[in-house]
């Protein structure tokens, strides 16, 4: 039951987020999930409906699938800060999607902004 309200909540608060926060083609929303196994992470331009660029650990190239720590979320940050600069994104607005800043969520945010994004 405790889990069913903590989900609740967690969703109450990425609404709450997302209706003040919107992707722009110059400044793109960057947001993340977080499972129990994996991370996730992709870049949207929401006026055009479309998702610039992702990176998880379920790609073979990081080498971290089924891996939910501060490292793996700093080698999403970096992988999709790389593929941001790459597509010509500097600025984004950060999306934390419910989730408190801290921990895997503030890791992975200081890898992109290590990466070169700017938020």
């Amino acid at each position: 039951m405790n889990t069913i309200n903590k989900n609740k909540r967690r969703l109450r608060r990425k609404l709450s987020i997302k209706n003040k926060i919107r992707g722009t083609e110059e400044k793109p929303r960057l947001t993340i999930f977080r499972s129990n196994k994996n991370i996730y992470a992709q870049i949207i331009n929401d006026t055009k409906g479309i998702t610039l660029c992702a990176a998880s650990t379920m790609e073979k190239e990081l080498g971290m699938i089924g891996k939910c720590n501060k490292a793996a979320a700093a080698k999403v940050g970096e992988s999709l800060g790389q593929r941001a600069i790459e597509k010509g994104v500097k600025k984004v607005v950060f999306d934390r999607n419910g989730y408190r800043y801290h921990g895997i969520v503030k890791e992975l945010a200081d890898a992109c902004r290590k990466s070169g994004l700017e938020f």
